[in-house]
Formats: structure tokens, sequence, C-alpha cells
């Protein structure tokens, strides 16, 4: 299921991850389009991160294959590395290093020329208002600060596609609204695949959502597919049981 008229950018066929006899992803498919915000909701253990890691090329899946921007996370991981920008769920920042040396050091790391890397340092730092921090250590940054250098690193190559795993994990309200601020202005202008277990965090920003139980899809739709009459948790809960009976008769 993609969005009308746009064209697919990533791509999962049959994607499968086994560590001996545990199957910590099965089978899993979808396309997602240029421009879609799409989230990957389950609850904890679920396989998203399994999932976002295979997407990226951090590990290999079992079966099945990726592709970004046509090129194939396996075959051609440099080509499609290029296009993502990824944000695990705890940041890759060195404490000792300011958000500006780490800024540096990760365009460097991706071959950036010095003719643009201070334009893309100061773009970058605009976009997430890292401007007041740029010089102080970021092992003194608060949580949130520390997600949006973060989110900084991972667009410094202005990625086609951006992976987000869990990142309002540990944020406070106010931070976790300035994060979906953040993602709304991606909105048509990038694409973003984002994990959670929140199911606010995909009524606030998602156009789609693909869930995740027991390492298998469960649901790909939109948003209000999984509005309900009770609370939040409630229908969390509720959809979580639904898939558990679903696929109870699976064969592992």
């Amino acid at each position: 299921m993609t969005t009308a008229g746009n064209a697919k950018i990533l791509t999962a066929e049959g994607l499968s991850k086994f560590y001996g006899p545990f199957a910590a992803v099965r089978e899993v498919s979808f396309e997602i389009a240029e421009g879609e915000i799409v989230a990957l909701l389950g609850p904890n253990g679920a396989g998203k991160t399994t999932i976002m890691r295979m997407l990226t090329g951090f590990i290999a899946p079992s079966e099945g294959s990726a592709q970004v921007a046509g090129h194939d996370i396996q075959q051609d991981r440099l080509a499609a590395a290029a296009q993502i920008g990824y944000l695990p769920e705890n940041g890759p920042l060195y404490p000792d290093m300011t958000p500006l040396e780490s800024l540096r050091f990760f365009c460097e790391a991706r071959g950036l020329p010095e003719s643009i890397l201070r334009e893309r340092i100061d773009d970058v730092a605009k976009q997430c208002g890292l401007q007041p921090i740029l010089d102080k250590p970021a092992g003194k940054l608060s949580k949130g600060l520390r997600q949006r250098v973060g989110l900084a690193q991972a667009l410094l190559h202005d990625p086609a596609v951006l992976i987000l795993d869990e990142p309002t994990a540990g944020l406070d309200p106010i931070q976790i609204l300035h994060f979906r601020d953040h993602m709304r202005a991606f909105r048509n202008r990038k694409t973003v695949l984002i994990s959670t277990h929140i199911l606010q965090e995909v009524e606030a920003i998602a156009d789609r959502v693909l869930m995740i139980h027991g390492g298998r899809l469960v649901l790909d739709g939109k948003p209000g597919d999984l509005k309900g009459n009770a609370s939040p948790e409630e229908r969390f809960m509720e959809l979580i049981q639904a898939a558990a009976s679903s696929t109870s008769g699976w064969q592992e």
C-alpha cells in the first residue's frame, strides 16, 4: 500500500531474521511512497528495531531483501546508505564532543567535501534548533537536545529517507511536541519511517501505519483504522490481543 500518485522509494520483500530457532522477524513485506510519514507500531520486542536495522544495512536479513531508491541494501549498500538518514534509539554521540564537533566528524565520515561541509552543518543546525548549544559538550545536554543533534546528524547528507527508531523515548511532553513539529515539517519533502509503541504518536504525525506483532506485519492501513471508543492505551491492548489471536495458529 502506497500513496496514490507517488513513486515507491522504500521496499521490503519477505524480510525475515532468525537467531537460531527464534524468528525475530518473519516474512515482512511493504512499500513506502516518496513523501510519506509511516509509523512502525508495535509493543517492545515486536521486531521493529530488527526491521529498521535490516532496512539500513546494519544487519543482514536471513531471508528477503530491501531496496531504497532502487538500490538493494545488501548488493549496493553504499548507494543505498547515501539515500538514508538513520537515527537509532540511542543516538551515536560522544559525550565529550560538542554538537559542532560531532556534526563535522559525521560530515567527514560520510565523505562530504569541505566546500559544502560548513553549509550543511549550518543548515541542519538551523532546522533542528541547535545554534545555542553547538559548543556545549553532548554529555551536558538533555535527552531532548541529544535527540535533536542525532536528527541533525541523520540529515547532514540530505537523504531522501529518514529512518527513526523510537525517537521520542525518554523525552518530556514539551520535547515530544517539538519533535513532532520537526516530523510534520518533513511531510512531502522527505520519506519518514518512524518506529514507536505509542498510539498517540501514530495519530499525531503519521500518514500510514504498519503494525508489527511477534515479528510479523499484522496491519497496513491509515491511523484512522486504529481508532475506537476505548482510551489509547486500552485500544492499543485491543489491537495487540487481536493480532495475537490472528497469529496464534502460525507455525514458528
